[in-house]
């Protein structure tokens, strides 16, 4: 089934003339999570958002599926306990972009440190247990361990030895959040779920008993104004949560968000050499923990936790982020000597964190959490989420983590499904959204590297080098196969290899790619990863989109300076100059 600009015409007329059952507000992997369930139970599903699909927060995380060791410390158990047994299941059910990938957690004797070798294990051997671990045959072999200071460096040779006593080894995921999102729009759009990007929430609206019955919209590409109208509203807009509800005449105007900002920094491997993903305390005395990853050639480390009353749809890195993040990385891996100039892309985000009690009688907790409490450190605020329902009838779900956004989603289709049961007479059955595979995700995940092995065999079959077809594997799942089955009628396009065209097509016509940006920093992570190769390939890839779409020379010019503008901002030359 296609998803592309074609299709986006034909759900916008829906929208205006169908009621639905369920209309989503937010595009992000919340708002996707709800989608693919209520597409899948057949409810009549329509999802709104006003950026690209994971434009916000879902394209701009740590890039993992963690667990939160950290939370132990700060006695959030039913966080760490919801998060940990999640990863496997998003394993399952996104096996191609979701891949077991052990952290190393080096100890050092410092002042305001997260862990000692003796609370290590502990929190490790509780993480173990709380994921069941011990439990799987397919993850006993990734069991905790620890490891003494000369193991550590022998594992990490550019660590600083200075007061480093020892490390533990655990189990952690690797994914690709931007895909994850798309991935579950998609299953949900095959679902028969009315999915559409660039339109923005303007208006709650109500019916004549005062009970939410709809949204005013803006199509961002036309201008145009409409209505949609559903039996049931629920906001899951992230950071944006308390900017939506306030769309409602008749919601309180509190803000029940506390937003933070995560900044990650990416340099070449051959300046920073981190040979597995590695976790660490800060050794600011700040509560913060840091990773440095290593991701197809470069390692990005992160993150930074600070406050944030910005502009939410543009995130900026700032000054004080790099120092913050360049004076850590530079005590813990001294040979390195990092500076700003070795910085060749970034990425900023919003954490959607809960910023008062989530106790309160109209609230559900979905994701277990301590109170969040307004003056803790931005650090120490709780990772957990809440469902609420207004009065009016307008549903809110809110915070969570990445790791958490399906079972967040199930507490909702809870909620949704008994209003719809008791106020409108429909029943719908409960999916089990353990097994509820994502696009791309439809193969043995128990055995997902001997499968996505063959793929990737196919593709060299079909004349790919072993890299690309590997790559295109590693984005697209069990849907590579459609893709490979272009391969002998597809011409490269200038400034792009075979690879990479193979990529933007399919992106275009089954991914409702809409703009340069969508495909070269969300559908893959070029723009972050390959620094040195995006120069050309943003040519090729502007001029073939403006030959699909038939741009006029305005729009044409509007993409290409959004899409510089994007890359000179990853870049961080407004800093460099």
């Amino acid at each position: 089934m296609s998803f592309s600009i074609k299709d986006r015409k034909k759900e916008i007329t829906q929208l205006k003339s169908e009621e639905l059952d369920l209309l989503i507000i937010g595009g992000g992997i919340t708002g996707a999570g709800v989608a693919i369930q209520a597409s899948a139970a057949g409810m009549k599903t329509g999802l709104i958002e006003m950026q690209d699909f994971g434009g916000g927060t879902s394209s701009r995380s740590t890039r993992l599926v963690h667990g939160g060791i950290r939370y132990l410390k700060t006695f959030d158990v039913e966080v760490v306990s919801d998060t940990v047994k999640e990863r496997a299941v998003v394993q399952h059910i996104a096996p191609h972009m979701t891949r077991p990938d052990p952290m190393i957690l080096p100890i050092y004797d410092e002042p305001g440190t997260t862990f000692s070798m003796f609370s290590v294990k502990v929190a490790m051997d509780l993480y173990d247990h709380l994921a069941g671990i011990n439990k799987k045959d397919n993850l006993k072999k990734y069991a905790n361990y620890t490891i003494d200071k000369d193991e550590v460096l022998k594992r990490e040779p550019q660590l600083n030895p200075e007061k480093l006593v020892g490390g533990g080894v655990y189990l952690d995921y690797q994914n690709n959040d931007s895909r994850l999102v798309v991935e579950n729009i998609k299953r949900a759009h095959d679902e028969g779920g009315l999915m559409v990007s660039r339109i923005k929430a303007i208006e709650i609206l109500h019916d004549k008993f005062g009970g939410v019955n709809g949204v005013r919209v803006k199509d961002i590409l036309s201008g145009e104004e409409f209505n949609i109208h559903s039996k049931i509203v629920i906001n899951t807009s992230g950071p944006w949560s308390d900017f939506v509800r306030h769309l409602d005449d008749n919601a309180d105007k509190k803000s029940h968000m506390r937003p933070t900002k995560g900044v990650h920094l990416v340099v070449d491997q051959s300046r920073l050499n981190v040979p597995q993903p590695t976790y660490f305390g800060s050794g600011t005395n700040d509560g913060r923990m840091i990773f440095t990853i290593p991701r197809e050639g470069k390692t990005y480390f992160g993150t930074t936790d600070t406050d944030f009353d910005g502009d939410y749809e543009n995130p900026k890195v700032e000054q004080g982020d790099v120092d913050y993040l360049l004076d850590i990385i530079n005590k813990k891996y001294p040979s390195a000597n990092l500076t700003i100039e070795d910085v060749e892309a970034s990425w900023a985000g919003i954490r959607p964190l809960l910023g008062v009690e989530k106790n309160e009688e109209d609230t559900d907790v979905v994701t277990g959490a301590s109170n969040a409490g307004s003056l803790s450190a931005p650090s120490a605020v709780s990772r957990g989420s809440a469902l609420k329902v207004a009065d009016d009838g307008l549903i809110t779900l809110a915070g969570g983590k990445l790791t958490d956004y399906r079972v967040m989603a199930n507490g909702a289709m809870k909620k949704i499904r008994q209003i719809l049961r008791d106020e409108f007479i429909e029943k719908f059955n409960e999916v089990n959204s353990a097994e509820l595979k994502v696009s791309g995700g439809n193969f043995d995940s128990d055995n997902a590297e001997e499968v996505l092995s063959s793929f990737t065999k196919k593709g060299v079959q079909k004349g790919l080098d072993l890299e690309d077809s590997k790559e295109l594997v590693t984005l697209y799942g069990s849907n590579v196969i459609e893709i490979f089955n272009d391969i002998e009628k597809t011409k490269p396009i200038k400034n792009l290899t075979l690879a990479e065209t193979l990529a933007l097509n399919y992106s275009i016509e089954q991914e409702m790619t809409l703009t340069p940006v969508d495909f070269l920093l969300r559908r893959t992570y070029n723009m972050l990863f390959k620094n040195d190769e995006i120069d050309r390939m943003k040519k090729g890839v502007t001029e073939a989109m403006a030959n699909y779409f038939n741009w006029s020379n305005e729009e044409i010019q509007k993409y290409t300076a959004e899409l510089d503008n994007e890359i000179n901002q990853s870049r961080l030359e407004y800093l460099k100059k």
